[in-house]
């Protein structure tokens, strides 16, 4: 019987086999989701922000993606998961704000969006699918079984890929 685990705003988690994951509340945010499709180990962190403060000051790694992104694929690691047979898809990145300009605030969702890009390709883990952008929040799932992730937005619908 498999079992759907939620993954909470700056959090991250790690199933297998036949369960999923899910996030809710998608706007600026990104849930960055990574399969081993040979294992079958799927986990998912939901990023806030792109960069940890330098000072040290920003203790919930999984925040952040520059550390929750590196959290994560250790934890898989330390399940079995192999780097070089991981894939990720990303969804959310939206504009939540109709802020004029270029204010932090205003653009953090195309900030999030750089970042984990960055993050994934310096880990050399290929991004196979993404849903970013725009200005709608998202509910984001994912299969550990086939790496499927589906998304639910209320003025789009449902997508799976």
């Amino acid at each position: 019987m498999s079992s759907m685990a939620t993954v909470g705003i700056a959090e991250m988690g790690v199933v297998k086999g036949e369960d999923q994951l899910i996030t809710y509340a998608l706007g600026s945010c990104i849930g960055v989701c990574i399969h081993d499709k040979n294992l079958k180990i799927a986990g998912m962190v939901h990023i806030m922000l792109p960069a940890a403060p330098a000072d040290g000051s920003g203790k919930a790694i999984c925040r952040y993606a520059d550390s929750g992104i590196p959290a994560l694929i250790k934890k898989m690691e330390s399940l079995g998961a192999v780097r070089r047979n991981m894939t990720a898809k990303i969804a959310g990145g939206a504009k939540m704000f109709d802020i004029p300009g270029d204010s932090v605030v205003g653009n953090i969702g195309d900030r999030n969006i750089e970042a984990v890009k960055k993050t994934l390709a310096e880990l050399r883990i290929p991004i196979i699918g993404q849903d970013v952008g725009f200005d709608y929040a998202r509910t984001m799932s994912f299969s550990a079984e086939d790496g499927m992730v589906t998304i639910k937005a209320f003025s789009k619908g449902i997508s799976t890929w």
